[in-house]
């Protein structure tokens, strides 16, 4: 489910991009302080998305700096760290074992098992750092799993399992903004529950895999395109007016392009590619 929460480059000033960015190699410079070179393997920019919203509501003391990138040698890349970007660090760590785990029993690939067990004492000081946000994710999964064997046809239902999970991760803290982040993450993880369900129906059917959107009760084609992005549509704009209730200045700009824009980068594609088939 990784992959959805970017920005709209084509939208963002050169500037805008530079200070994206350097969060990103914050937190791969997290991952790496937290669990060796294994971790940053696994960074990704929707916890960089988390990096910036929970900065730019707090406002914590951030270092500023450039480091060497193995993935980038020919230029210093600069980067942004903070207490934040430690917290987000271990959150991709338990969502990439997590993640691992159930691709392993879905495609029973001992490659990603493999993988997974290189993070088990990773995930371990996790656990024992963030109980409350761990909790969540192991209720997820096991409710998650129940919903994928009976073929649970209530949509909203299991979307919003991936809502109230990420709604705990994204409340960093038990204070006065708890709630809100709570609503803002429950909305856009009910958006990356309905995209990976879009993203992936034509591959769920043809392997007769388990996916809630194979039982919309449509009458065509058409019908059933408009109903998922309505359905999208509606999650973003809850998340949107959850994140306009938060006093955040800091790189509003950019979260808002992620919101309003980059979220819809892979549906974008998505249409791109069933064009060029059409033609």
């Amino acid at each position: 489910m990784f992959g959805y929460i970017n920005v709209n480059s084509s939208e963002l000033s050169k500037e805008g991009m530079e200070i994206y960015q350097s969060y990103y190699c914050g937190l791969c410079k997290s991952l790496r302080e937290f669990c060796g070179r294994k971790g940053q393997f696994f960074v990704n920019y929707d916890m960089t998305f988390l990096v910036m919203l929970l900065t730019g509501l707090y406002e914590p003391p951030t270092e500023e700096g450039d480091l060497k990138c193995v993935l980038h040698p020919v230029k210093r890349r600069r980067y942004c760290a903070n207490d934040i970007e430690n917290y987000a660090a271990q959150m991709n760590v338990l969502l990439t074992y997590y993640n691992l785990i159930d691709d392993w029993k879905d495609d029973g690939s001992l490659t990603k098992k493999k993988i997974a067990s290189m993070l088990e004492k990773d995930y371990a000081r996790v656990r024992e750092n963030w109980p409350r946000q761990t909790a969540a994710v192991e209720e997820y999964i096991k409710n998650l799993s129940d919903c994928e064997e009976r073929k649970e046809t209530n949509i909203d239902l299991v979307a919003g399992l991936t809502g109230e999970m990420m709604g705990e991760l994204f409340a960093w803290r038990e204070d006065e903004w708890y709630s809100e982040l709570k609503t803002l993450g429950f909305y856009l993880g009910k958006f990356i529950y309905l995209m990976d369900a879009y993203e992936d129906l034509k591959a769920d059917e043809k392997h007769d895999a388990y996916n809630p959107l194979i039982f919309l009760n449509v009458d065509d084609k058409q019908e059933f395109e408009t109903l998922c992005k309505l359905m999208m549509t509606s999650m973003m704009s809850e998340c949107a007016k959850s994140f306009e209730r938060l006093p955040i200045l800091l790189n509003a700009d950019i979260l808002r392009n992620i919101i309003y824009s980059g979220v819809w980068s892979k549906y974008e594609l998505i249409q791109l590619r069933k064009k060029r088939k059409r033609q």
